[in-house]
């Protein structure tokens, strides 16, 4: 038994040590000069925290995401900002992160925004950690080499390449245009550094997904929301925790993709769309008059409208009938139990 264990605890460090070799000898590739830049690859794994999460327990996403959340964030200054996907600390009332060297350091909830996925945290104290330098996810192309980078030190370092970029689009209103997708999968990608060639920030992982390359081949890989998207909206967060504006309109629907047809998946408790009357089961077939069969198409169309607050005309179809829903849409962010502490 003691041998087989030995033999086990072997195997993982082999492993562990050549991700590690795999990963020197990407960046070394990949960096024309390697000794001139200003990162190492101990400086891209101590940028890397842990987060812990404690959930308001009204909280209307504690029945999908449970009331302790954890996965990795990402030190993105001086003074111990931390970015990471939004799903670890929505509606928390609590957070702590753990460095690499063991440490554990309360933070402070910042903000949140819904239409990228991003959330941010503050350390009430400094955490002498150096930050990750953002790059361009916009510069990512095709097969372009890549690193992700999770919580648990060099060992969970994974090198990878671009298997895609295109839309993604998820049930509970959600778009990203341009999402970056990676092969081969990371198993701890919440919240996980996506690391350009040059050692910079690119991405933030996502999900984990069995279509990297495009949706009619299996490919498992993840999904990263590009870090562009974080740079217009990155002040707004930190003065008020949110973006400023109505947003956009909110129905409160989850939908799926059948033959061709969009049928409403579940209805969120207290949502404009269970007020209304929209049941489960309900086929959407357009909006004001406009036919829909896509999810990408139906938010396309339904922001479109313009902004938080706007009457939406939902064409349904039930029992074989059509009939116009409208439906008051809201900002899903005045539907959640948000608590910023900054």
């Amino acid at each position: 038994m003691r041998s087989a264990r030995r033999s086990g605890a072997g195997i993982v460090l082999l492993l562990r040590l050549r991700t590690l070799a795999a990963a020197t000898l990407m960046l070394a590739a990949a960096i024309p000069s390697a000794r001139a830049q200003s990162f190492t690859i101990d400086d891209l794994v101590g940028a890397v925290v842990r987060i812990k999460t404690f959930i308001n327990p009204d909280g209307r996403s504690v029945q999908n995401l449970g009331r302790e959340r954890q996965g990795s964030g990402i030190v993105i200054d001086e003074n111990g900002l931390v970015l990471t996907i939004g799903y670890l600390m929505l509606e928390a009332h609590a957070a702590e992160l753990v460095t690499g060297t063991g440490r554990t350091v309360p933070a402070n909830v910042v903000g949140y925004d819904h239409d990228t996925g991003f959330g941010l945290l503050r350390a009430i104290e400094p955490l002498k950690i150096k930050p990750l330098a953002f790059g361009k996810a916009d510069t990512l192309k095709l097969d372009d080499p890549a690193l992700v980078v999770s919580f648990g030190g060099a060992g969970m370092m994974l090198p990878v390449h671009v298997a895609s970029r295109r839309t993604f689009t998820g049930s509970w209103e959600y778009l990203i245009e341009s999402a970056i997708y990676t092969m081969p999968p990371h198993p701890q990608w919440s919240g996980a550094a996506l690391v350009s060639r040059e050692g910079k920030l690119v991405g933030v992982g996502s999900l984990i997904v069995g279509n990297a390359k495009d949706d009619t081949t299996v490919s498992p890989g993840n999904m990263f929301v590009p870090i562009d998207g974080l740079f217009p909206i990155m002040g707004d967060l930190l003065h008020s925790g949110r973006v400023a504006g109505p947003g956009k309109p909110w129905l409160g629907v989850n939908t799926q993709e059948l033959g061709g047809k969009l049928f409403v998946a579940r209805v969120t408790p207290g949502s404009p769309a269970e007020k209304a009357g929209l049941k489960r089961g309900d086929q959407i077939s357009g909006v004001k008059g406009e036919p829909v069969n896509t999810m990408a198409d139906f938010y396309r169309k339904l922001w479109a409208l313009g902004a938080a607050g706007i009457s939406v005309p939902l064409d349904v179809r039930r029992n074989g009938e059509t009939q116009r829903m409208e439906i008051p849409s809201a900002n899903r962010m005045d539907h959640l139990k948000l608590k910023s502490t900054f």
